[in-house]
């Protein structure tokens, strides 16, 4: 571990500030909405307008890369997020709030992307676990620090919007003077949604549900403070909780998913935290008991995601993982568009408590469908299935080469997943 970070450390630090800079701005602007007067509808549209952003900038950054160079895409996108962090506050108003956000969507999709290519080159066959597990802590320690930062200045004014823009200025600095060599993109085998959708149905089902969840857990976990009248303090703890669950939860999970048939357990991870947020919906609960419901929804969701990209890779050839990659993350950025929309027009028609409405019960569609596939085909045999590994929708790149250094390049294909 100490090998691996002695030589990504310039990378890992960049990735720590972007992610600062990233939670501080996305909590801020829900915060800021209800402050400016925006209804819980404008602000689900601005929420919803990053995903839509991030859904083309994760498509349309590799060709850019193969194009002009990982230094000058990293470049580029790095001065327009810089940018429009600055200029939320100097233009309150929702529809240009949601344009800028398309855009920083667009360009953080594209940063992460050139960001974990670096770190993927600098990291051997052998370290790459490693880097990966770092890259995941790095990427949660960096969200709870935003959420403290908050804190430290008036929601109204413009200092907190400044703080984010000079830390993603600064993230730059460490991860362009890195002394390791860019990496180019190969070409893999491509792979057809359908063929997708043959070869795991749970999975790509899954990757649309979870998108959903995200969006709303990320993008209206401020909104919905605001409406429920929590305080600026309580909004940045109830948001950081979410990380610190997904945090703690990812290992033993991955733990148990190894050892087990990995359908069951997103069938009873998504129905346990289905059912236990339904009690955020009905009951009007104290904050002590808010933070459960959070740890719950952090400690289930992250988990879950990576249970479902662990258990298609299970079907799949080496050459197809990247392709299958792409295209999961694709259906999981397709349903985070809608998350902020119907959590916030549910919020609009039954208060609060359509917050954890929709969570609750896309999770509990979720559990539905994993115990209806299971039905359908028969669990996989001990010792066929690869290797947990802990990701986020973020963490892309790094995700394809551990698996496939995990499982070597001798996978065969297996038709009809479940």
């Amino acid at each position: 571990m100490l090998a691996v970070l002695r030589t990504t450390w310039p990378l890992l630090l960049g990735i720590l500030l972007l992610m600062v800079g990233n939670g501080v701005q996305g909590t801020l602007l829900g915060i800021r909405g209800g402050i400016e007067g925006f209804s819980t509808s404008a602000m689900s549209v601005v929420m919803a307008a990053y995903f839509l952003g991030f859904l083309g900038g994760s498509r349309i950054t590799p060709e850019l890369i193969r194009n002009v160079g990982h230094v000058r895409v990293f470049a580029a996108l790095g001065s327009m997020i810089s940018a429009i962090l600055v200029l939320y506050p100097a233009v309150p108003d929702w529809i240009a709030w949601a344009v800028m956000r398309v855009l920083i969507g667009f360009c953080f999709a594209g940063v992460y992307v050139t960001a974990e290519s670096w770190l993927n080159n600098a990291a051997t066959n052998e370290t790459r676990g490693q880097a990966l597990s770092l890259y995941m802590i790095v990427q949660m320690v960096g969200i709870i620090t935003s959420q403290a930062i908050l804190n430290l200045g008036d929601p109204s004014g413009y200092e907190l919007f400044i703080i984010p823009s000079v830390l993603v200025s600064l993230a730059f600095t460490p991860i362009l003077l890195a002394a390791t060599p860019s990496p180019g993109f190969e070409r893999t085998r491509a792979m057809s949604f359908a063929e997708l959708f043959r070869v795991s149905p749970l999975g790509c089902a899954g990757m649309l549900l979870t998108g959903g969840v995200f969006s709303a857990m990320f993008g209206m976990a401020s909104v919905w403070g605001t409406l429920a009248g929590l305080s600026v303090p309580e909004i940045t703890i109830f948001v950081g909780t979410i990380y610190v669950g997904g945090l703690v939860a990812q290992y033993p999970i991955g733990w148990l998913s190894d050892r087990m048939d990995r359908r069951r357990l997103v069938v009873m991870l998504s129905g346990a935290g289905g059912a236990i947020l339904m009690i955020g919906a009905v009951f009007d609960l104290p904050f002590a008991l808010l933070l459960v419901l959070s740890v719950v929804m952090g400690g289930v969701t992250n988990p879950v995601y990576s249970l479902l990209i662990a258990h298609t890779n299970d079907f799949l050839k080496s050459d197809q993982m990247a392709s299958a990659s792409s295209g999961l993350l694709f259906l999981n950025g397709l349903g985070a568009i809608g998350g902020p929309l119907v959590t916030g027009w549910l919020m609009e028609q039954v208060g609060p408590g359509g917050f954890f409405l929709f969570i609750g019960s896309l999770l509990a569609l979720l559990a539905a469908y994993g115990a209806w596939r299971m039905a359908r085909r028969p669990s996989r045999a001990k010792g066929e299935s690869g290797s947990f590994v802990p990701l986020s929708p973020v963490a892309s790149t790094l995700a394809v080469e551990a698996v496939l250094e995990a499982k070597g390049d001798d996978g065969g294909s297996r038709r009809g997943g479940a």
